[in-house]
């Protein structure tokens, strides 16, 4: 069962913009306060999705969270089944990504790399690599952290791609 709060409001005289919403896969996401931050600054609604509830954002009108019943991929199917083509997803999940992409949508993970058409193709078939080297013991388990730049590079692949979308 989904909550879900009105959307689509109008903060600090900021125009909405109805056919760009930013959906924010949002169990793990590291960068949430950076999405809150660019969506207040343009007006646009966010979609927090998760399995609990996200406290991100306070009483910020432009935020819908939306809490799913508990399975693996119970998010992921929310934020697809409700995507809309020129909209943002913000997800780490490549499988997700993958079907918003299919949806008409963007897909931003969060160290600002952005998941297309043209590189999705490589990206499936790495993470499909990388989890066999798990299962096999061959790959180790090394995860780089997120660091500062990281952060930094997400919140300016975000601002670049919400600017050039509303200047469609």
């Amino acid at each position: 069962m989904a909550i879900a709060l009105p959307h689509r409001q109008i903060i600090n005289d900021v125009p909405e913009n109805p056919a760009l919403e930013i959906y924010v896969d949002g169990d793990a996401c590291p960068v949430k306060e950076e999405v809150l931050r660019v969506a207040t600054r343009h007006g646009l609604t966010v979609h927090m999705v998760g399995n609990s509830w996200l406290r991100h954002g306070g009483d910020n009108p432009l935020i819908n969270r939306v809490v799913v019943a508990e399975g693996a991929d119970a998010a992921d199917d929310w934020i697809a089944d409700h995507i809309g083509a020129g909209d943002i997803a913000v997800t780490a999940d490549i499988p997700l990504a993958a079907r918003c992409l299919e949806r008409g949508a963007h897909a931003l993970g969060a160290t600002g790399n952005a998941f297309t058409p043209e590189n999705i193709g490589n990206a499936l078939a790495m993470r499909d690599l990388k989890s066999h080297l798990r299962e096999t013991d061959a790959g180790g388990n090394f995860n780089p952290s997120f660091t500062k730049q990281d952060r930094s590079q997400f919140l300016q692949a975000l601002e670049n791609t919400v600017q050039a979308l509303r200047r469609r």
